[in-house]
């Protein structure tokens, strides 16, 4: 697609010289001689690039800057001048000018110019195409699942993204933390800015702190020259900290001081530098159990766990498992170009009836693995995974009489919490074992269905 120009110049024979130019550079251009006569234009049709005289009668250059700027803010403007003065360029800049030439015009100035224009202003809209596409990626809104509990941990995440304050993401390994990490930053004021990730259980201890903080050139043996750490890197922005359980105590100590003064010691460094990071960070460990066993600061955990939350596996949110299974099923066939493969809705019970220990990361794997070793255009029970297609025939799996009639799933739930409190003498610790759920799950489901111990026995 060609550019197209608007070139605002009063006087006739220059603006006649100046579009057979900027025609000869393969661009499209339109010629009007004032600033009013540009305005029209402008409504008529957008432009990439506007080319303005600075002195015109009427209205001036400036005068047309400003109405540019105001009306179509994304179109980048270049004035001409004849007087060359500092003056008028730095004004013009202020005004929000790209940039200004001096007449007489060169040419190749005039060329050089309008091509590096275009450029920016092209990058400038990559930038932003790839913002809106990485934001509409990590909304909340794209987060699989309709279960309450992954709802209500979604509504607390959405609130939280809005302030500034540390949020703890616990949950097993493959819940999701990383996404929910994702969504936060770039549903927050900062999403503009760097979201930088470090997992700190997948580096040796001895590199840790090297890569959180930095180091300065001659710190260490090795250390040939200065390191930007991932801290630094995240400034303005948000730092994940992934199994942040895993983090020793020495360096516990130091991010306790970035969380608190803001700042950070590079390895080697005499003076401190001050930073400007959120933190959020995730475990898939008691962090509770670790702070009794010595593992873990207690004053640590209290500032990162400003907003706990935790996401449940999805043994507890059974009821996404369809989603998940036929979201990622066809993002795989999609993948290794097997448009026309089919998953039979009659396979659905064998993988909602799976515990699924490794979460949605499993399902993920699972659903690629099925799809690249499919050997027909359906799939069947012998492409499932052995531990999968073993589920309806399992002797522990329930038999439930279903009547033609059918029957209400929540008081079929609540009938089972019931029978689990009675059965566990209303310890809601040994129920929640015994239901293979939290007990923070538990609690949550006794206040949906208004459960409540009224008498004793």
């Amino acid at each position: 697609m060609i550019p197209t120009i608007l070139l605002v110049e009063d006087d006739t024979s220059l603006r006649r010289i100046m579009q057979l130019r900027l025609e000869g550079g393969l661009y499209a251009v339109t010629c009007v001689s004032s600033a009013e006569e540009a305005l029209v234009a402008l409504e008529r049709q957008p432009f990439q690039l506007v080319v303005s005289d600075l002195m015109m009668p009427g209205q001036s250059g400036l005068d047309l800057l400003r109405r540019v700027k105001a009306d179509y803010p994304e179109t980048p403007v270049i004035l001409l001048t004849a007087y060359g003065s500092v003056e008028s360029a730095v004004e013009a800049m202020k005004c929000g000018a790209l940039d200004y030439l001096t007449k007489p015009v060169e040419q190749t100035d005039l060329l050089m110019t309008v091509a590096r224009a275009l450029e920016t202003q092209q990058l400038r809209e990559e930038v932003k195409t790839l913002r809106s596409s990485v934001n509409a990626k990590y909304g909340f809104e794209n987060i699989i699942g309709r279960s309450p509990n992954l709802l209500y941990v979604i509504d607390v995440a959405g609130r939280a993204a809005q302030s500034e304050a540390t949020v703890l993401i616990n949950g097993e390994t493959g819940t999701g933390k990383e996404l929910l990490a994702k969504a936060i930053h770039f549903n927050s004021p900062r999403r503009e800015r760097p979201f930088v990730a470090i997992n700190c259980g997948a580096i040796p201890r001895e590199l840790l702190e090297s890569e959180l903080f930095g180091h300065v050139k001659g710190s260490f043996t090795g250390a040939i020259a200065h390191k930007k750490g991932r801290i630094e890197t995240a400034h303005g922005g948000t730092l994940f900290l992934d199994e942040i359980g895993e983090m020793p105590g020495e360096l516990q100590v130091k991010l306790l001081r970035v969380i608190q003064e803001r700042e950070i010691e590079k390895l080697g460094a005499t003076e401190p530098l001050r930073v400007d990071v959120r933190v959020v960070a995730a475990t898939h460990r008691n962090l509770a159990v670790m702070i009794e066993d010595g593992t873990f600061r207690e004053d640590l955990y209290y500032r990162l766990a400003v907003i706990p939350v935790e996401l449940p596996p999805l043994r507890e949110r059974t009821c996404d498992i369809p989603d998940l299974v036929n979201f990622f099923f066809d993002r795989a066939r999609q993948r290794v170009n097997r448009p026309g493969l089919v998953m039979p809705l009659t396979l659905m019970p064998y993988f909602v009836g799976y515990r699924w220990p490794g979460n949605i990361r499993e399902v993920e794997n699972i659903m690629e693995r099925i799809t690249v070793l499919a050997r027909a255009n359906e799939i069947s029970l012998a492409d499932l995974p052995p531990q999968i297609a073993a589920v309806g025939s399992s002797p522990s799996a329930m038999q439930l009489d279903l009547p033609s009639t059918g029957i209400s799933l929540e008081n079929v739930e609540k009938e089972l919490i019931l029978r689990a409190l009675g059965k566990c003498d209303w310890n809601q610790t040994h129920a929640a074992k015994y239901l293979d759920i939290s007990r923070k799950t538990l609690i949550y489901r006794m206040e949906k269905h208004g459960l409540a111990r009224t008498m004793e026995g």
